[in-house]
């Protein structure tokens, strides 16, 4: 057998100590506006702030797992754009959710990676022994050794609400910025993406032939209701800009994903970035208001409160790149987590990869010698959007669903990370 076959083989088997999950959900993604240009307020959760949407997804989580709130220890959650520092916000959506209020929160800001950081935060805990019986939900769920303390974590953002001027210093320190890779992580995110392309040559044309397919894969995967399983359906009140009525209504599919999406009519839109460039509105992800949620708990206490086990945490890495090329960072996140475990890149069933951009994305995928169709299956963040500290737990929730429904075991999620860093984990599914 060998190295790889021996590995895969290992983190199949069931050890009571390991951090598996109980349950993974999200919300749906609504719409912002494009990454680029306009941010109008038009999605379904336009006017629902991100401690309610938040809220809901908590509720819902420890709901399907079947556990009692009071059991929770710990919530960590993901946010990026959180206004008044974010604690508080989600504090309050931890306890209007039921968490009692002797459940302690925390906020993690890894930027991108910020789900799937706090998720990664509740399984290193769990690992530690640092609960006596931690079970994490809403993004991270962990257990420890003794009494039963459940500790949740989940990622939220509002970029409706968290997004514009008023998320950005005033100024920096001339002194830092002095340093030139200090002063390269203020790049806008569209200029790294089209260093990217230049500098590794992927074309417009390749970069549009990717986000068409991601789009016809999302669309494709709605209709045929691929992602019900892992939507938390949820009852917002919306106003209508026109007549300023108001009518309460519920949010239960991603409304950014659009039929008909073919490579000639992105071939359509203007460069946002360079009047030469390739990255436009059509081949970036959406700026989207969105929360997910995953319960970890150690196997033991999962199955001595008999919780349902969907799938486990493995392992998960960071690394740093350049900042100006920040969104290489899955190709150097990616081989270093599956060195960690001793798996090949062939020995992962599929990947969730999020596609801030098609260039990077592209770059990424051929990077590690990945086959495109193991990528992002059911579409990506150019199809239905990326709400920043969301998009780490929403992919382990995406995840187990394909597994599921494609009987398959081991995947990877991964991102790049803004400033230039990368983040990768593995996980089983155990359906």
């Amino acid at each position: 057998m060998s190295r790889s076959s021996s590995a895969k083989a290992r983190i199949l088997v069931k050890d009571d100590n390991d951090v598996v999950i109980v349950a993974a959900v999200r919300s749906a993604l609504t719409k912002v506006e494009s990454y680029i240009g306009h941010y109008g307020r038009k999605g379904g959760f336009k006017d629902t702030r991100p401690e309610e949407i938040l809220s809901g997804v908590l509720r819902a989580a420890y709901t399907r797992a079947g556990l009692d709130p009071a059991l929770i220890e710990e919530v960590a959650v993901g946010n990026v754009l959180p206004p008044g520092g974010g604690a508080t916000a989600a504090r309050m959506a931890a306890l209007h959710s039921g968490i009692p209020h002797t459940t302690p929160l925390n906020t993690v800001n890894r930027q991108c990676s910020s789900g799937l950081a706090a998720v990664n935060q509740v399984a290193n805990q769990i690992i530690a022994g640092q609960i006596s019986i931690g079970i994490g939900e809403l993004t991270c769920t962990h257990l420890a050794i003794t009494t039963i303390h459940p500790l949740p974590g989940a990622g939220v953002e509002s970029m409706t609400f968290g997004w514009g001027s008023g998320s950005i210093p005033d100024g920096w320190s001339e002194a830092v910025l002095a340093n030139g890779e200090a002063e390269d992580c203020l790049i806008p995110m569209g200029i790294t993406s089209e260093n990217v392309a230049t500098e590794f040559g992927i074309s417009r044309e390749r970069q549009d032939e990717f986000s068409a397919k991601s789009f016809q894969k999302a669309a494709a995967a709605q209709k045929a209701g691929k992602f019900k399983d892992e939507i938390v359906p949820l009852k917002v009140k919306i106003t209508d800009p026109k007549t300023e009525k108001t009518v309460e209504i519920v949010v239960d599919a991603d409304d950014g994903i659009r039929d008909g999406v073919t490579p000639a009519s992105l071939a359509k839109l203007k460069p946002s970035f360079k009047k030469d460039g390739s990255t436009h509105a059509g081949n970036a992800s959406q700026v989207s208001d969105g929360a997910a949620a995953v319960v970890l708990v150690r196997r033991s206490v999962a199955k001595r409160l008999g919780l349902p086990i969907l799938g486990k945490y493995v392992a998960a890495s960071v690394v740093g790149v350049p900042p100006r090329i920040m969104g290489v960072g899955p190709a150097y996140a990616i081989p270093k987590v599956l060195e960690k475990i001793g798996l090949s890149k062939d020995d992962v069933d599929f990947y969730e990869i999020n596609e801030a951009f098609a260039s990077q994305a592209i770059y990424s995928v051929e990077k590690v010698g990945i086959p495109f169709d193991k990528v992002n299956v059911n579409g990506g963040a150019i199809a239905f959007g990326h709400p920043l500290g969301c998009t780490g737990a929403r992919q382990i929730a995406t995840g187990l669903s394909i597994a599921r429904q494609r009987n398959e075991r081991v995947f990877v999620t991964s991102m790049c990370i803004g400033s230039g860093m990368g983040m990768a984990a593995v996980f089983v599914s155990e359906h």
